[in-house]
């Protein structure tokens, strides 16, 4: 998925979802959170890049210098914070990241514009509606992947469990889904999971989601960042 481009991407995501300073993170909450999404990937059984486990290590590596005790020094010597060179390389790929939307924003404005030129009146221009998705924007893999761990965290306890096969497929969970889109114009990534009480048949109706987004048979947007997700046919 395009959306799905790396570490510093998902960093920067947990970033602004928890309203962090940049120049003050706190890494072992931030650490805490990045080792659970990979967790989830695991569980997803999605590949995971190397360079999201490097930047794991990374993470462990400055929460445990920040960790051990500082040695006294016979001359007080004032060392640089273990997370300065990760706030600078977020910092400039956050830089660039916004000079990148910027330009799409300027590309996106001018396909609407057309240069003046004669042309013939040849019927009255009604007012244009704007449709409802019109006001929504694409998400990213992060927010998918945010909501799915939401649905996780909310489902109810099972304090027993009785081992039976579940019979569900991606197949089967792709059929319910276009099913679903098919009688309204949009629904709610929450009120597709609700309809399910079994973890995998969740997690198999989250990676049918995946798969239907691969294919580019469906769209996922959201009116702003960390509201509800709608999906759609594409």
């Amino acid at each position: 998925m395009p959306n799905f481009e790396g570490p510093l991407d998902l960093l920067l995501y947990l970033i602004k979802k928890e309203e962090i300073d940049i120049y003050d993170i706190p890494i072992a909450s931030i650490t805490k959170q990045y080792l659970e999404y990979i967790e989830l990937m695991r569980e997803l059984d999605l590949e995971i890049a190397g360079e999201f486990i490097l930047m794991a290590a990374t993470l462990i590596r400055i929460k445990v210098q920040m960790l051990l005790p500082k040695p006294a020094l016979e001359e007080e010597l004032e060392e640089e914070d273990p997370r300065a060179e990760l706030v600078r390389q977020l910092i400039e790929y956050k830089r660039f990241k916004e000079v990148a939307e910027s330009i799409e924003e300027r590309e996106a404005e001018q396909r609407r514009l057309f240069p003046r030129t004669y042309f013939e009146w040849t019927k009255t221009f009604e007012k244009e509606e704007i449709p409802g998705d019109a006001l929504l924007k694409d998400v990213t893999m992060f927010d998918l992947m945010t909501a799915f761990k939401s649905v996780l965290d909310n489902m109810p306890l099972i304090t027993t469990h009785q081992v039976s096969t579940i019979g569900v497929t991606i197949d089967d969970q792709i059929e319910f889904i276009m099913d679903q889109i098919s009688k309204q114009e949009r629904i709610g990534f929450t009120e597709i999971m609700s309809q399910f009480e079994e973890r995998v048949v969740v997690i198999v109706t989250f990676m049918a989601i995946l798969e239907l987004i691969r294919t580019h048979r469906i769209r996922v947007q959201q009116a702003s960042v960390f509201s509800e997700i709608w999906i759609s046919r594409k």
